[in-house]
């Protein structure tokens, strides 16, 4: 495989999504994510459509070609292709291995928004630390620490669909960590991951919430399908 095939494979992709741009819905778009990404202007259902498509024809890329098309994709200045990457990376969800969560995990501080976030944290890089738990410690402990809010939040929710697999220790840690924190998506993460588990142990979240000194925003999410 040349230098280029990445560009090649991609290429079928990247036309059908610009064949398809919608200016009314881009605009929109992008004032939906605050003016941060630009748009194509495709509407969710009919960009999996596309990329389902594309995926049917032209195959998943090989393994040791995933990281580079991924990357190619992140790189590009619409956002419809950094969800195309998503889209990509859970249909190799069974291919990846451990040491892809250093690469994988990078994308969480890149072109970061709750929209890419939201799914790395909880689906692609969750599913590698119920498969490789070896790697859990020392990635959400060391996401809680730091000053990027958006690993911050990627620790708080990172067991967000665990149900009785979840760590209580771990998730008690993160969310005291930054029960403090004045941001947004921070606070809303909290309450996030506490109302999620609560389906699951929703004695423990009452006693903890009751416990712990959380911002109203945590609260009320996390109690929000409970009644006290």
């Amino acid at each position: 495989m040349g230098t280029d095939w990445k560009l090649s494979y991609l290429q079928p992709l990247i036309q059908s999504y610009y064949e398809h741009h919608d200016e009314q819905y881009a605009e929109w778009s992008k004032q939906y994510l605050r003016n941060q990404f630009e748009f194509i202007g495709i509407r969710t259902p009919k960009r999996r459509q596309l990329t389902k498509n594309f995926l049917e024809n032209n195959g998943l890329p090989p393994k040791e070609k995933l990281k580079e098309v991924i990357q190619a994709l992140w790189n590009m200045d619409e956002r419809e292709f950094q969800k195309a990457a998503l889209d990509i990376l859970e249909k190799c969800k069974r291919q990846l291995k451990g040491e892809d969560i250093r690469w994988i995990s990078q994308l969480i501080v890149e072109k970061s928004w709750w929209d890419t976030v939201d799914v790395l944290a909880p689906h692609i890089i969750a599913n590698l630390f119920l498969t490789y738990p070896q790697y859990t410690s020392q990635y959400v402990e060391s996401w809680i620490e730091d000053d990027n809010i958006w690993l911050q939040r990627s620790a708080i929710i990172s067991q967000l669909f665990y149900k009785e697999k979840t760590d209580e220790k771990l998730l008690s840690h993160c969310v005291l960590r930054r029960a403090n924190s004045d941001e947004f998506f921070v606070q809303k993460a909290i309450g996030w991951a506490l109302r999620q588990y609560a389906k699951t142990n929703p004695d423990y979240v009452r006693s903890f919430v009751a416990d712990n000194d959380l911002k109203p925003l945590s609260k009320r999410e996390a109690l929000k399908n409970l009644s006290i």
